[in-house]
């Protein structure tokens, strides 16, 4: 109930009401060649993305495990299924937004999911929940092992893309996120017009799964950056230096970060950011949390050693059993490093 109720809350959030049925004229989608998309997984990133679709005129069919927002879509008149089988069916792309590597696996591979039988009407499955590069990699090759029900535009066999998104819910509400992108450079290049409707860069990182790699090797950094600015900033108040003075130094010096210059972890320092409204909003900490666990389980895959990788999986881990899960990752500053606000 908690769960429909924060739902609620988010749908009555979304502009979902500003929409006419099927009514839409763009650009964007008279440049792609795919005019019916699909869309699995219409959470908090799901179904922003899936609503700037709708702005950009794509023919939309939806599914989601929610009865409550499949008819919140319905009676905006878009179309809704009950399984991800049935969205394919009616789609040229269907592009899947869901919380983990396990609901990714049982939408492709479930009972009535994407690629029950051998037959596929998509050309091209697109993924951008963030899971593991290995994930990815096996789900390319079962969809390349697939045949297209009909080919079109000299498309002989279907392909999957992992594109992972950067820039949280209010990139995705703006429809300017960024998407790192894995797998065939082809169906890249047909896909990009698709997900520039939903974001403002696109960047190809390769084969496939080096999406779902680049986008962990993104999370990792910001995490570990975010440790470093606060165990200084910290230190810095124990010191005598307040947190808005080291901040400056921070800012015009080698320190300088997107974790000390734009997302500042010290309440009071930076207006607009999480630290400002007592960590609410942002990326919360259990989302970083699962990111570095897919991180520290793909350096043991390789073989890698990354010692900071696991100290940080470590601390978050802590941050989200002491009960601050749902605040933003940057409230390790007070949780963690017991740095005190700038006015405090």
């Amino acid at each position: 109930m908690a769960m429909i109720n924060r739902l609620r809350a988010l749908l009555s959030y979304s502009p979902f009401h500003s929409f006419p049925s099927r009514s839409f004229s763009s650009s964007s989608s008279s440049s792609s060649p795919f005019e019916n998309v699909g869309f699995i997984g219409l959470g908090n990133m799901g179904s922003r993305m899936a609503n700037n679709l709708l702005k950009a005129g794509y023919k939309m069919t939806v599914h989601d495990v929610n009865c409550n927002v499949l008819k919140m879509y319905s009676d905006m008149g878009v179309s809704t299924k009950d399984t991800p089988f049935e969205v394919a069916e009616a789609s040229d792309v269907v592009i899947t937004m869901l919380p983990s590597s396990s609901h990714v696996l049982d939408v492709y591979h479930g009972p009535n999911g994407l690629l029950r039988g051998s037959l596929l009407m998509p050309r091209i499955l697109i993924d951008s929940s963030t899971i593991d590069p290995q994930t990815s990699r096996k789900l390319s090759v079962s969809v390349s092992n697939c045949t297209l029900k009909e080919k079109k535009d000299n498309w002989e066999t279907p392909a999957m893309l992992d594109a992972p998104v950067s820039g949280g819910v209010v990139a995705a509400e703006a429809g300017s996120l960024t998407f790192m992108v894995g797998g065939s450079e082809d169906a890249y290049l047909a896909a990009k017009s698709l997900l520039l409707s939903m974001g403002q860069n696109t960047i190809f990182c390769g084969g496939p799964g080096n999406g779902s790699a680049a986008k962990i090797c993104n999370n990792l950094a910001m995490a570990i950056s975010m440790l470093g600015v606060s165990e200084a900033l910290a230190l810095g108040q124990s010191l005598g230096i307040s947190a808005s003075t080291l901040t400056k130094i921070f800012n015009s010096s080698s320190a300088r970060c997107w974790s000390s210059d734009s997302y500042n972890p010290v309440p009071g320092v930076m207006q607009g950011v999480p630290s400002s409204r007592n960590y609410s909003g942002g990326f919360a900490s259990k989302l970083m949390a699962k990111d570095l666990n897919l991180a520290a389980a793909s350096a043991e895959e390789v073989g890698l050693k990354c010692p900071l990788t696991f100290l940080a999986q470590n601390i978050f881990t802590d941050i989200c059993k002491d009960g601050h899960e749902t605040e933003d990752f940057s409230c390790v500053f007070h949780h963690y490093y017991s740095g005190k606000s700038e006015h405090s």
